[in-house]
């Protein structure tokens, strides 16, 4: 017991490092594989990810990533084996806010690509990044 007072400040140290090394995840609302739009361009450009974008017909057309591939969520499961072939490239699934990719990448994941992400904030992040946009 005297341990604990005589060095409550060396314990509380290593408290405070355990869970700023926690946080990211925690931040993150448990959403492994989420990316933020900076992230994904650098995904992008560095490692060729395909870019997803599940919206349905009428958001597509209003604005999209470049180069973006439509596949409509409710057709995700069919579509994607054919829209990216290697299960080994990175996959970057693109919504409106965020929602819809997050259910995109359950599927893509159960389907084995392991390499997928959503982007966190879907298009509305993107545009807030200021980042090109381009319209079916």
């Amino acid at each position: 017991m005297s341990f604990f007072i005589e060095n409550w400040i060396l314990i509380a140290v290593a408290f405070a490092a355990g869970a700023m090394l926690v946080w990211p995840a925690v931040s993150a609302g448990g959403r492994a594989g989420s990316l933020k739009p900076t992230e994904a361009v650098m995904l992008m450009n560095r490692d060729k990810a395909v870019v997803v974008d599940v919206c349905e017909a009428a958001e597509f057309a209003a604005g999209h990533v470049i180069g973006a591939k439509h596949v409509p969520l409710a057709d995700l499961e069919t579509k994607l084996p054919g829209t990216v072939k290697n299960k080994a490239t990175p996959v970057i699934l693109v919504c409106a806010t965020g929602a819809r990719s997050n259910r995109a990448l359950a599927i893509a994941k159960k389907l084995g690509y392991e390499n997928a992400h959503s982007l966190s904030g879907g298009m509305g992040a993107w545009r807030a990044a200021s980042l090109p946009v381009e319209k079916a």
